[in-house]
């Protein structure tokens, strides 16, 4: 994973087309006349040996020729000549380039191959081939060749389609709607989707990504991006082709990475609006307000189908409506009535902000004559400050252009229908979910001794070297029963349960291995509940999947969660494990285990999400204690709280550069719940009497995606303070960085803590001055041999 110089695409300084051309309908033709009449403001070159000049722009004969290297090549040649255009690039310093034309051949295909190597001493990055192109509004810098010029908003579209791309940003500039950035992937052999998502995770000028996807070609990357992204903001996803034998797979990811996947083209385009111009709060509730009662009765449908839930009117609420609406009949949806003037509408917007439960307002309006549909607009926009959790509208009939753009302007996006308002919003509040779901703390399962799970893995390698592939019946079940699973006899098997659930699992090509639950309706007429699921499980992930089942209400969910979730963890630390199918019989009272299958294999896929690395873990006797010092875990939650509040404010202070009263369950949640892909926070525990253990300290380290240079910091318990915690654990954080790969180790640390600058030193790390005069940083080459 790499956003090396992606900045380059998305923030270029200059530009060079090569190829670029006067001869009507060629490429070269397209892409010049779109950058030089979008108003790009940097530097411009043609590269081209048939011309001397190009619409009054300095044209050279070759790459290497141009006076000085631009940020970005945009290339317009057939594919014989790529590898060297690609070569005296790279040797000039351009750090980007995009390919717009396709590789029709296998030879094509070849030169395509000799590029990318060319490209790979000099980190110059490529987009494409047959990519449309990258698109930054804010810049008029529209790279390649769009159908369209295209003005900037709040969203990022990132296709694989160029075709598909052309249509969205026509059907977007119809609607005077915007981007922050367009991407055009192609055929991605350099950057991807995950890149992309990657750089756009942390882009200030995107507030949501808007992703359309076929396949997802590197899947750990694209899931720990796509995790990240969604972390920050909303990512919505289309994926044509339903009936695709693998499409529930998709959907299984992109909600395990926090994603909202969308069923349409439709849909995905009312989020340009909806994310694009507002910035809607979206709770699980709304407020519905509109002059006549069959268009509320229209909305409350609209709003009813999408799954989206009214917010009750209380009596107080219905008193303040009476006070400054008496004409109004309070409720929701909150009719003004058919003689309902613009200022009505105002009024009732600011009744509401004095109701928080009522959530995000929604203004539903056909024009009358008393209340005109531009004159309620205007309403609008002057009382938007009262919609505290954001205010979306929709106007039958229309409104005029001007008075859409006003609205926009103000931050309100419009709807055509209620439908759309009512599906947009129900999509906000999917990510809502998805995002928590993400950042649920898990409940803390009894923890596998290492001594089980090394008997486990022992039985595993043992049964590879006696030449046997397959565990079946009682040696499968022995295996199992390490992670707390018991089998059943075939005697007692013939007992029913309430239901069974069969677990397969498979080594996808992509995503590597996955889960594939299966359990019967609650009829046997209807078809079967099918869903997947990507490993690691914990007992939150289990309970999404469980709760979709008809026989849910009927059974007690913790003993079936635990079994999802020890399966999970078997599966997990057992790599040789590569398929495996059992039946999960659930009981009243328990789970158990029927006609268990494992095949196994010396090699695996790896993972689509890093499952906890067990492998980090250290225990020993420290000052009378017995220590570990282990990576964390979700369930460290509370340990993490107290920990923070056992440190003085002083510590507090020099840790995190300002004074900290503590931190909300979101935050901590960030803090344990890490993607060990790409990110490491070793903690170091003691037991307490009641079984529970006490953090003392913790060390991170946050990789960039290209693991050129990883970010630490460190925080010892007040009270632990002078014991060597904190060097143990630098030690042990700079020992993983090495292991891992990763150049450089850095951190910063306020001037005065002359404790943490004392401990870097002794590190070995060098101190050296930032641009703030209060701040001092640390640095750390982790590739020079040591002496």
């Amino acid at each position: 994973m790499t956003v090396r110089n992606l900045d380059a695409l998305f923030r270029p300084k200059s530009v060079a087309v090569i190829g670029a051309s006067h001869r009507q309908g060629s490429v070269g033709a397209m892409v010049w006349n779109r950058l030089t009449g979008g108003g790009f403001a940097g530097p411009i070159w043609a590269v081209n040996p048939k011309y001397d000049s190009l619409d009054g722009y300095a044209t050279v004969g070759e790459a290497g020729d141009l006076p000085e290297p631009p940020t970005v090549a945009i290339i317009c040649t057939k594919p014989a000549s790529w590898p060297s255009i690609i070569h005296q690039l790279g040797g000039h310093g351009t750090r980007a380039a995009i390919i717009v034309g396709e590789t029709r051949s296998d030879e094509d295909r070849l030169h395509l191959k000799h590029a990318l190597s060319a490209a790979r001493p000099h980190l110059l990055r490529i987009l494409g081939p047959a990519s449309l192109g990258v698109i930054t509004p804010a810049l008029c810098a529209h790279l390649g060749a769009p159908a369209c010029t295209v003005k900037a908003g709040g969203v990022a579209w990132v296709s694989q389609s160029n075709a598909l791309t052309n249509a969205v940003l026509g059907w977007a500039d119809a609607r005077g709607l915007g981007f922050s950035h367009a991407v055009a992937l192609g055929d991605e052999a350099d950057v991807d989707a995950g890149d992309v998502l990657d750089y756009l995770a942390s882009d200030a000028s995107t507030r949501a990504i808007l992703l359309e996807v076929d396949t997802i070609h590197a899947a750990r990357k694209f899931m720990s991006a796509a995790r990240a992204a969604a972390r920050n903001k909303p990512v919505l996803a289309l994926r044509s082709g339903r009936s695709d034998p693998v499409d529930e797979l998709y959907t299984a990811a992109f909600r395990r990475a926090g994603m909202v996947r969308v069923d349409s083209l439709d849909d995905l385009l009312d989020e340009i609006e909806t994310l694009g111009v507002g910035r809607v709060a979206a709770g699980t509730a709304a407020t519905l307000i509109t002059s006549d009662r069959g268009v509320a009765t229209l909305a409350c449908d609209a709003f009813r189908a999408a799954g989206d839930t009214l917010a009750p009117c209380s009596e107080q609420h219905a008193a303040a409506i009476r006070d400054a609406l008496p004409r109004a009949t309070p409720g929701n949806p909150l009719l003004l009535g058919g003689d309902a003037l613009p200022e009505h509408f105002g009024a009732a917007l600011k009744v509401l902000a004095e109701q928080h439960e009522t959530g995000t307002a929604f203004v539903v309006h056909a024009s009358t004559h008393n209340a005109p549909a531009e004159q309620v607009a205007q309403i609008l926009i002057a009382h938007q400050r009262y919609a505290y959790r954001g205010l979306l509208a929709c106007f039958f009939g229309g409104i005029s252009l001007a008075t859409r753009d006003a609205l926009h302007a103000h931050g309100i996006p419009v709807h055509s229908t209620p439908r759309r308002l009512a599906r947009a919003f129900a999509r906000l509040v999917d990510y809502r979910l998805g995002r928590e779901l993400l950042m649920q703390t898990p409940e803390g399962l009894p923890a596998r001794v290492p001594e089980a799970v090394d008997a486990a893995q022992a039985q595993a390698c043992a049964a590879l070297q006696a030449g046997v592939t397959e565990l079946e019946g009682g040696e499968a079940a022995r295996l199992l029963a390490h992670f707390g699973l018991v089998a059943l006899s075939p005697q007692q098997a013939s007992k029913s349960g309430i239901v069974d659930v069969k677990v397969e699992l498979r080594d996808d090509d992509n995503f590597g291995p996955v889960f594939r639950f299966t359990a019967p309706s609650d009829d046997g007429i209807s078809p079967p509940l099918r869903r997947y699921g990507l490993p690691p499980l914990n007992p939150i992930l289990s309970r999404d999947i469980v709760s979709k089942s008809a026989h849910a209400r009927q059974m007690d969910p913790e003993p079936v969660l635990a079994a999802l979730t020890s399966v999970s963890q078997a599966v997990c630390d057992i790599r040789e494990i590569v398929g495996l199918s059992l039946v999960l019989r659930v009981m009243t009272d328990r789970v158990a285990v029927v006609e268990p299958r494992i095949r196994l294999s010396a090699t695996r896929s790896r993972l689509a999400i890093v499952p906890y690395p067990r492998r980090y873990e250290q225990t020993f006797d420290w000052h009378g204690q017995r220590l570990s010092v282990r990576p964390i875990r979700p369930e460290d939650e509370a340990a993490h709280r107290e920990l923070i509040g056992a440190m003085t404010p002083d510590d507090l202070r020099l840790r995190f550069f300002g004074a900290v009263r503590g931190f909300d369950h979101s935050q901590l949640a960030r803090m344990t719940q890490i993607d060990y892909d790409r990110e490491m926070a070793l903690i170091a525990t003691v037991p307490n009497e009641d079984g529970t253990t006490r953090t003392l300290g913790v060390v991170r380290a946050v990789s960039d995606p290209d693991n050129e240079t990883a970010e630490f910091a460190t925080a010892v318990r007040s009270d632990q303070k002078g014991r060597g915690l904190g060097r143990l654990l630098m030690q042990r954080i700079i020992a993983y960085a090495k292991a891992r790969g990763t150049h450089w180790l850095v951190g910063e640390a306020l001037r005065e803590n002359a404790a943490m600058i004392g401990l870097a030193k002794a590190c070995g790390f060098t101190v050296t001055s930032t641009d703030d005069p209060s701040v001092v940083g640390f640095r750390m080459a982790l590739d020079e041999p040591e002496e």
